[in-house]
Parts: C-alpha cells; sequence; structure tokens
C-alpha cells in the first residue's frame, strides 16, 4: 500500500498543482487514471472502485484498431511494458519452443538445463523426468550420449503487463499488473 502511496502523491504533485484546490482524481487525464489504477498493488485495480471505468475503457479501446496507448506525460512513465513469462530458475536458460513445419522459433516458453546424464546417475533414465519435461539427447564428438537438454515450461506472469515508474528521487520503480476482467 505503501508504494501505492507513494504514486498517487507523485501524480497529485504534478497533475493538479496548476489546477484548482477542488481537483480531484476524476479531473486527472485518461492516461494517468490508467497508469494510477495500473500500479495500485493491494488491492490491484480490480478492487478500487475508481479503477474500473478507466481500464474497462483501456481494454476495450485495446481492440479497435489503430489504438494507442493513453500516456500520463506528468508522470514521465511512457508506455507499458509486457513480459509474458517469468524469469527462469538460476541454473537454466532461456528457451524456443520450435512451431511449424519448418522449425522457426516460437514463443521464449521453455526453461533449458544442460546435463551431463554420465555424471548425474540419477538423471540417466526417462523415469525421472517430471510431468511437462522434455528431455533431448545430445550425441557430441564422443558419441556417448551423455548430454542431455532438459526443457521444462517456462511460468506465465500473472501480471505480464507493467510501468517504470519514476519515484520522487527519479529511480525507476516498476509497477506490474493485469487486464483481466
Amino acid at each position: 500500500m505503501r508504494r501505492f502511496s507513494i504514486v498517487v502523491a507523485a501524480l497529485a504533485a504534478g497533475s493538479f498543482t496548476v489546477s484548482s484546490p477542488d481537483a480531484k482524481a476524476d479531473d486527472a487525464s485518461w492516461g494517468c487514471q490508467v497508469l494510477l489504477c495500473a500500479a495500485s498493488q493491494n488491492p490491484s485495480w480490480h478492487g478500487v472502485p475508481y479503477c474500473v471505468p478507466p481500464i474497462t475503457r483501456l481494454i476495450a479501446a485495446m481492440k479497435k484498431p489503430g489504438f494507442d496507448w493513453p500516456i500520463c506525460h506528468e508522470a514521465n512513465s511512457g508506455k507499458p511494458g509486457r513480459e509474458d513469462f517469468e524469469e527462469c530458475p538460476a541454473g537454466t536458460t532461456v528457451g524456443y519452443s520450435l512451431q511449424g513445419d519448418n522449425g522457426w522459433r516460437g514463443e521464449p516458453d521453455q526453461c533449458i538445463k544442460t546435463v551431463d546424464v554420465c555424471r548425474s546417475p540419477n538423471l540417466r533414465s526417462d523415469a525421472t523426468k517430471s510431468p511437462g519435461q522434455t528431455i533431448r539427447r545430445s550425441f557430441g564428438n564422443d558419441d556417448t550420449g551423455c548430454v542431455q537438454r532438459i526443457a521444462t515450461p517456462r511460468p506465465r506472469r500473472a501480471d505480464p503487463y507493467f510501468f517504470d515508474i519514476p519515484n520522487d528521487t527519479g529511480v525507476k520503480e516498476r509497477f506490474w499488473f493485469n487486464l483481466n476482467h
């Protein structure tokens, strides 16, 4: 809740200092309303009655051709970013599932770990494979078949969108949000 308060204060200071003393959040530009609501963390925008209309309007506008994200110029944050997937665990790298007949790369939806199964006896059998894992053997120059690439599905983020909003010292803080109803 503290981070939300900081964003509200920053937006209020930037948006309403030249406004009348009776300025309200409803008087903010649509871009600032969206930013303010997206930055709401606990509760998220879903639980803030003020936020439902501007975010619902945003979701409807996104479906129309030529959509431009509403910007809150006073907050100096620009358009949001989007990252659909969580980071891969330590010791793994991001991998792509192959899609289509010609093998073009799809989404970065895999976490890949390369292991030497000859040095890790508990990984020698497919019986130890977890649900969702894919194991590919790679035959190197020695033809032992000891190297395997184990792919696990990369977790999707519940909140894939984010705004990087500068705080009062200019350091950007990341606020994650979703646009699910």
